[in-house]
């Protein structure tokens, strides 16, 4: 037996019996449809090729003799076979999704929290970092923004989506049922159809998203599960603060999570996001938030029948119910019929119709702003808690309140961003007093835009304007001076200018550039509006594109360490925006482990972050993921801002920087001297299947800021969406062995992985990076470029990035410590090779010699076929970019 083999007979025996039971159950479900619809052949031909891969895993099958399965069939029957195998990682992602939620269920223990819970960081806080008074402190200066993006990395059709939402659904009434009852035979043929239905669903999108598109898929999130889990995870932050206490007093929780959105307000190279866009996306999240709330308004109000005799209202409420007779007979008449002598019932009741009213836009009964609202729920939590019905007051009502605060009548924050060569070209052509292009005026409008939602729905609804790619001081003034172009100084919105450092130069030099701000008269007047808080962005993407993983960790690392001191020493309020993607090669992993990696005081209670695509429906598409997820990264935060955490992290670092230094200089050397070879973007456009992931309709954005071919203009997503598509997956590890092989001190280099969070982080990434890559499968990929010279460098620097890794980390094989994730790779990786081997099936007929020879029709079943495998290896991977 090989070694692999050993490792996958391991995992599987490592499998949780109801995990193993429900991906069996999927798979023989999948399999009864596969020879429904496509024939017992081709249940045949899908086990065939399936056996294969796990014989070649075993040692007992070549990749030759895989070869010659895949090239023999006909290109419609490996279409059928790609999805097959897409199909089955949807169904398997699906079984782990709920075992997760068993996993979580089983570890909910009170007495016990479970590791990074909210729970766990209040208790720690209380045993050594002062008690109470220190706890208070944390909790109330708490933040955590998330902020949802439509960045390209969402495989999935959103009718893929639902249909397996609706699988899951089908799966969790069969675990409910009673075995051998009507319940559970009903429950079985439902999840038949629904698995039919999916197969029958087509995984690939015909025509390209549009931006508002983009909007009501993330706002399935929302509705789905965003806007019930945050009062939840509220609930258990003040359970954990006064177990005995809450629901009967005013929460000690404060709201913690903020939501924002540049879906509909990024536009840096992205045409297709207009100010008409910008405004259109606003007015639909309000619709979306006023509906939430309207219903859960008129949930409680129905039930809470509370009787005046028994718990009569206060004198305010009383007041405020005659003055809404008077103004609204009508409406009251109604309301006092179907409630007589329940007053707190009646203010909710006219409350919920305000709601109605304000999201049908009906002057004469909506409501100016959430403050109005929120003041009335307060009323009637006053009046129930003075009349001794506190759990009435503190109960439900209160997260309807929490619900309120933390999603106003706008529900997530649209933020603007916009290149700042964008912002230069429209100022010089205002200020020539030529005329002006569509590009400036549209630069103009978007502004307006901006004064049109602050009036609307709030300043918090929009005030935040991002500029890509900032240089200098002069890149945020010109925002600002395009603002009063745009409209008279009483109209002129309220602007938070971001900077956004993104390469590794602008990263050094931002603190040059805050200082800069500061020396603008709009920046210090809103710093002394706003309590002086300033926010900036750190690109991880880019900065890795241009510089590689190891040496963008440490600068941004560093980046995040000097702007915290200057941000001290000049009375800041800093908040540090992440712009982190869902793959390791773009900052992604675990955002509570690297919350805690962060240099010292970078965190100091807020934590702002992108959520993007696929990592959007992974985190909230189940409510008990959900809640997972943010009580993580709140525990995160708060034990990021203790002060034995970042003593911690400040003296190991300045115990193994030197050493860090040194992997980071050798790593970056071994990077440039890859990507700056001659013609490398034209061989990486060979190996991999970049030039066709743009006909995958996967967002409304262009994968290119301009025409041109080279990396420089490549986004980051499609860059490191590619390399996982190769299985290489170099963006999340090259250069990382020629590093660490660069400190000849072993021991030093263990010490280091061990006692600093950061470096720690940085190669445990690294490691599940290269758990995803396979050798074999990737060394067909590299052949593709006919550069033989640059295959053998990436697979040399592959081999000697595993063997250092293993060697630091002290791990026989990888992820040796992370059993579950081990398990979940081991098991799919063959499945994935099965999807790979179809994929380079297209792409070497694409890219070989005879390619132009092709007929049209076969052609387009090659270009099929790669697709929906990118498809395939996209779920089973859980990565895109």
């Amino acid at each position: 037996m090989t070694a692999v083999s050993a490792e996958r007979d391991s995992a599987r025996q490592e499998v949780p019996e109801q995990l193993r039971n429900d991906v069996k159950l999927l798979g023989e479900m999948l399999g009864t449809v596969l020879a429904e619809s496509g024939g017992a052949d081709l249940l045949a031909d899908v086990e065939k090729l399936r056996h294969a891969v796990i014989g070649a895993r075993d040692g007992t099958v070549t990749t030759d003799e895989i070869t010659r399965i895949v090239a023999a069939w006909p290109l419609e029957r490996a279409k059928q076979v790609a999805r097959a195998f897409t199909v089955y990682f949807h169904l398997a992602n699906l079984a782990e999704e709920h075992q997760r939620m068993r996993a979580l269920r089983a570890r909910d223990d009170a007495a016990n929290p479970p590791r990074e819970s909210l729970a766990a960081a209040v208790r720690a806080i209380r045993e050594s970092e002062g008690g109470e008074e220190r706890l208070t402190e944390l909790v109330e200066g708490m933040e955590f923004h998330p902020v949802l993006t439509a960045h390209p990395t969402e495989a999935r059709r959103r009718a893929v989506s639902t249909s397996i939402l609706r699988v899951s659904s089908q799966l969790e009434a069969w675990h409910a049922a009673h075995e051998g009852s009507g319940a559970a035979a009903e429950a079985h043929r439902r999840l038949l159809e629904e698995i039919d239905l999916l197969w029958r669903t087509s995984q690939l999108r015909y025509t390209k998203l549009d931006p508002l598109d983009e909007v009501r898929t993330a706002l399935a999130a929302f509705d789905e599960t965003i806007f019930a889990i945050v009062p939840q995870v509220y609930r258990t932050l003040d359970t954990a603060i006064d177990p005995e206490g809450t629901g009967t007093r005013p929460p000690r929780a404060t709201p913690f999570v903020r939501y924002g959105s540049w879906i509909g307000g990024d536009r840096d190279g992205n045409p297709f996001v207009t100010h008409e866009v910008t405004r259109e996306a606003m007015s639909i999240q309000s619709e979306h938030v006023l509906r939430g709330l309207e219903t859960a308004c008129g949930r409680i109000a129905r039930s809470l029948t509370v009787y005046s005799n028994l718990t009569p209202a206060g004198p305010v409420l009383l007041d405020t119910l005659a003055e809404a007779r008077a103004g609204q007979p009508a409406l009251m008449g109604e309301i006092s019929q179907r409630s007589p002598n329940e007053p707190h019932r009646q203010l909710l009741l006219l409350a919920t119709a305000r709601l109605r009213a304000t999201r049908e836009r009906d002057a004469d009964l909506a409501y100016a702003d959430p403050g109005e609202f929120l003041a009335d729920l307060r009323l009637v939590q006053d009046s129930l808690a003075a009349a001794g019905a506190a759990r009435q007051a503190y109960g439900e009502l209160q997260h309807l309140v929490w619900q309120a605060e933390t999603f106003g009548f706008h529900l997530a924050e649209l933020e603007i961003r916009q290149h700042s060569e964008v912002h230069a070209a429209a100022l010089k052509e205002i200020e020539s007093g030529g005329p002006l292009s569509e590009r400036t005026e549209e630069v103009l409008d978007t502004i307006r835009t901006i004064s049109w939602i602050q009036e609307r729905f709030g300043v918090e609804a929009c005030r935040r304007y991002i500029v890509s790619f900032t240089r200098s001081a002069e890149d945020v003034e010109a925002v600002h001076k395009l603002a009063t172009h745009a409209l008279p100084p009483k109209r002129v919105p309220v602007l938070d200018v971001i900077p956004l450092f993104e390469t590794g130069a602008d990263l050094e030099a931002s603190p040059r550039v805050l200082a800069g701000m500061l020396d603008l008269p709009p920046v210090r007047r809103r710093l002394a509006d706003n309590d002086r808080r300033l926010e900036v962005m750190l690109g991880y993407s880019d900065s890795a594109k241009d510089v590689g993983p190891v040496s963008a960790t440490l600068r941004l690392y560093d980046a995040q360490a000097r702007l915290s001191a200057w941000a001290r020493e000049h009375d800041i309020r800093l908040t540090l925006f992440h712009g982190r993607g869902g793959s390791l090669g773009r900052g992604g992993g675990p955002a509570s482990r690297a919350l805690l990696a962060q240099a010292p005081g970078s965190v100091d209670g807020r934590f702002k972050v992108t959520e993007q695509g696929e990592v959007i429906f992974a985190r909230y598409g189940q409510a008990a993921i959900g809640r997972r997820h943010i009580e993580q990264v709140g525990h995160a935060v708060l034990m990021a801002s203790t002060d034995a955490v970042q003593e911690h992290e400040r003296e190991a670092a300045e115990r193994y920087r030197h050493h860090a230094d040194a992997v980071a200089a050798a790593a970056q050397e071994a990077y440039l001297a890859l990507i700056n070879t001659d013609d490398f973007a034209v061989w990486f456009s060979r190996v991999s299947p970049l030039e066709e992931l743009g006909e995958l309709r996967l967002g409304s954005r262009p994968s290119r800021r301009g025409a041109a071919k080279g990396l420089g203009d490549l986004r980051a997503i499609p860059w490191v969406f590619a390399w996982t598509q190769t299985r290489v997956n170099l963006p999340g590890w090259y250069g990382l062995g020629t590093g660490l092989a660069a400190v000849a001190d072993l021991p030093v280099l263990q010490l280091a992985y061990r006692e600093w969070p950061m470096f720690g982080s940085l190669l445990d990434n690294a490691e599940m990076s290269l758990a995803k890559t396979d050798r074999t499968i990737a060394e067909r990929y590299l052949a593709l470029g006919g550069r033989p010279e640059l295959s053998e460098t990436v697979l040399r620097e592959y081999d000697l990035t595993r063997e250092l890794v293993l060697r630091v980390t002290g791990h026989e094989r990888l992820l040796e410590n992370r059993a579950v994730l081990s398990r979940a790779v081991d098991l799919r990786n063959p499945y994935v090779d099965a999807l790979s081997h179809l994929q380079l099936r297209a792409l070497e007929a694409l890219r070989g010699e005879e390619a132009d020879s092709l007929s049209e029709e076969d052609g387009e079943h090659l270009e099929r076929l790669l697709l929906l495998s990118v498809n395939g290896v996209a779920a089973g991977l859980q990565n895109t970019g």
